[in-house]
């Protein structure tokens, strides 16, 4: 089995940073990696929550073939301690794993086909966790001409990164805060490890990639001017940043829900800031919602929330000024 380490009595998980050292029969904080017979074992393996055929721009994809559909799955669990958790029905209720559907790889590349799914998205949990089975079936996808996209936090070691973001197509990434603080009392995790993940996805892969900040007012709003700044001094002014409403639910059901204003502000600075593709989710506009020319600022996709009322890019490139888009336009 890759990414453990046996050690006396016990199995280290080297999935991602938590290292979980299991003893017999024990699982790791994600709750479905498990120490058996002196090996891990993703108990979750085949699987599933339920799937849903999407627009990419849910995930939220907005530069990877607009307007197509997506095939999405996830499992049960989360590596990831969230105090707002917004999937927090399958993250982190411990309800027998059989009691989900079964659907294998093979399976889920079929059905993406016969639908006419552009590509297959592990999402609704966190894929970093049930590993071997996305890497199983984004092999697979590669081998029909299915693109693959992850939705994660970015909580995982850089040797399983390696594997995993090389067979990606494209990733959301969960830039949950820019504050160490803010990781360890909400996330029960550490910022470092996310921004490593960051920076080798975009830098040193061909995944296109993505970012997401949940916006929790008097939580984690006050750091958006040190987020962007890190964004255009470690991965440049052109990858697109979504800021995204909360909704109370699981333990923050007595947070109030964030202002559309409030995104709205995040939203500015980073335009201001430099950003070229700055969008605001859950709670959106027209504008806030359109891409536009990082050249010439002509609007190019103007979107209404996941639906696309006009598209001004032709050949991958602005059909008024002529320059190259970024993303798969």
């Amino acid at each position: 089995m890759k990414y453990q380490t046996v050690l006396t009595d016990k199995v280290q998980c080297e999935i991602c940073p938590r290292k979980c050292r299991l003893s017999e029969g024990q699982r790791g904080f994600c709750y479905v990696r498990k120490n058996e017979n002196g090996n891990i074992v993703l108990e979750t393996y085949g699987y599933n929550t339920g799937l849903a055929i999407d627009p990419i721009e849910k995930k939220p994809l907005y530069h990877f073939y607009p307007s197509s559909k997506v095939l999405s799955f996830g499992t049960l669990g989360c590596n990831m301690g969230c105090l707002f958790c917004q999937n927090w029905q399958t993250t982190k209720v411990k309800y027998p794993i059989n009691q989900c559907d079964r659907i294998s790889p093979e399976q889920i590349v079929q059905t993406a086909k016969k639908y006419g799914c552009k590509s297959v998205a592990f999402t609704y949990n966190d894929p970093v966790i049930f590993f071997e089975y996305a890497i199983d079936t984004a092999k697979l996808c590669r081998r029909e001409g299915i693109k693959t996209v992850a939705v994660t936090s970015g909580y995982i070691n850089l040797e399983p990164a390696k594997e995993f973001f090389n067979l990606m197509d494209a990733a959301n990434i969960d830039l949950k805060g820019f504050s160490e603080q803010f990781y360890q009392r909400n996330c029960m995790a550490h910022l470092e490890p996310v921004l490593d993940t960051i920076k080798y996805a975009v830098n040193e892969t061909n995944c296109h990639v993505e970012l997401t900040t949940l916006i929790i007012e008097g939580e984690n709003d006050s750091y958006i001017e040190e987020e962007c700044n890190w964004i255009l001094n470690n991965l440049g002014d052109s990858v697109p940043v979504h800021f995204s409403a909360f909704f109370p639910k699981y333990k923050y059901s007595n947070k109030l829900p964030t202002k559309f204003e409030t995104l709205v502000k995040a939203y500015n600075i980073a335009r201001n800031m430099g950003l070229k593709y700055v969008y605001t989710g859950n709670l959106s506009s027209v504008e806030t919602s359109t891409t536009y020319c990082k050249n010439c600022a002509s609007p190019l996709i103007i979107r209404n929330g996941y639906n696309i009322k006009e598209n001004n890019i032709k050949d991958g490139c602005c059909k008024y000024c002529k320059i190259k888009v970024d993303g798969y336009l």
